[in-house]
């Protein structure tokens, strides 16, 4: 048993290598088919793919050229598009125009048909205004106008006034009273106006012969006080009634040309000076004088003094001062006194009595 299990073994183990071997057998078949089958598949495929590229190519061109084709439409599309629009565009004006004729002629025909209407009624005969029309070489363009005009004129003139005869004499009589009162206010005016220049006339010889004496007599009484130099007024203006006054006052040493050069106290003496110009044109009975000689000094203090005392022989000078200079000149002094705070008392002092008391003792 066991050669016979020996053999058996034997036996399976041909079996097996047999069966091994056509296994291997098998496995390169499978492998030789496999790569048969490989190669057939992949010739198949490149043969399918080139004859797919082929027809791809062949699709791509056609659709290219219907591309093409569709692009050149619609180019011409396009512009066949914005050719129409551009049409349209210039037809609207067109159209506006065909309209306005329309309206025109619409109009115009209306028209005639009214104005063969009135020619109707009137009985009017055409020939004879044709005949007028080209005879008298009138205008028809300008005939319309004419008649609006007229129109508007009737219109203007309204409706018929029948009273308009009262109306107008009452507005004659009317009339007629105000003309004699414009010729009565015309004739005062005249009376007016040539009182007006006759006055006129008079205050500038007035003015005139004033100014001159004024200006004498400053041109006197400033070197009087200045002890020289020389001043006068000037008129500003040509016309004298509307005229301004400029002083110019040269004290001695001075060459100033405008007033507001001159000290205070220059100033203060060219006012007295001009001042007591214009007294002596009309004088007063008495002068009264506040603190006159305040800005003055000494000298001109003396000088001032000294032309009061010379006008005081026609004029009796009331003055008000501090200044002991200026008291000198006075012939009765009044003095004001507070001996108690709030009081005033007032001591009146003849000079010349006291003088005599003075001397007398």
């Amino acid at each position: 048993s066991q050669r016979s299990l020996q053999a058996r073994r034997a036996e399976l183990s041909r079996s097996i290598d047999t069966a091994a071997q056509q296994v291997r057998s098998l496995g390169d078949e499978q492998q030789r088919a496999q790569e048969e089958q490989t190669r057939l598949n992949d010739a198949a495929a490149q043969g399918g793919l080139q004859d797919a590229l082929a027809l791809k190519m062949e699709r791509e061109k056609a659709v290219g050229e219907r591309r093409s084709e569709y692009d050149e439409l619609t180019n011409r599309l396009r512009g066949s598009d914005e050719r129409r629009q551009q049409l349209e565009k210039a037809m609207e004006p067109l159209r506006q125009r065909i309209t306005e004729f329309q309206l025109k002629e619409q109009a115009a025909r209306l028209g005639l048909e009214q104005y063969n209407s009135l020619l109707t009624d009137a009985q009017a005969d055409l020939a004879a205004i044709a005949q007028s029309i080209a005879e008298g070489n009138v205008r028809i363009p300008g005939m319309q106008g004419e008649i609006d005009r007229l129109h508007r004129d009737i219109a203007a003139l309204g409706a018929v006034n029948l009273a308009a005869l009262d109306e107008l004499n009452a507005a004659s009589e009317r009339k007629l009273f105000l003309d004699a009162q414009m010729e009565d206010l015309t004739s005062a005016m005249n009376t007016l106006e040539d009182a007006i220049r006759k006055i006129d006339a008079e205050t500038r010889d007035l003015l005139s012969g004033t100014f001159d004496t004024v200006n004498r007599h400053f041109g006197t009484m400033f070197p009087e006080l200045f002890g020289g130099g020389q001043a006068k007024l000037v008129i500003t203006g040509d016309e004298i009634l509307d005229s301004g006054v400029q002083v110019i006052a040269q004290p001695p040493g001075k060459k100033n040309q405008t007033i507001h050069l001159l000290s205070g106290g220059e100033k203060a003496l060219t006012a007295i000076a001009l001042v007591f110009a214009i007294f002596q044109l009309n004088p007063a009975p008495f002068c009264l004088l506040d603190e006159v000689d305040a800005p003055l000094d000494d000298a001109n203090t003396e000088r001032y003094a000294k032309l009061v005392s010379s006008m005081s022989r026609g004029t009796q000078f009331l003055f008000i001062s501090h200044n002991k200079i200026a008291m000198e000149m006075a012939q009765q002094l009044i003095g004001v006194t507070m001996q108690e705070q709030g009081v005033s008392r007032i001591v009146a002092v003849d000079m010349q009595s006291a003088l005599h008391m003075a001397e007398a003792v």
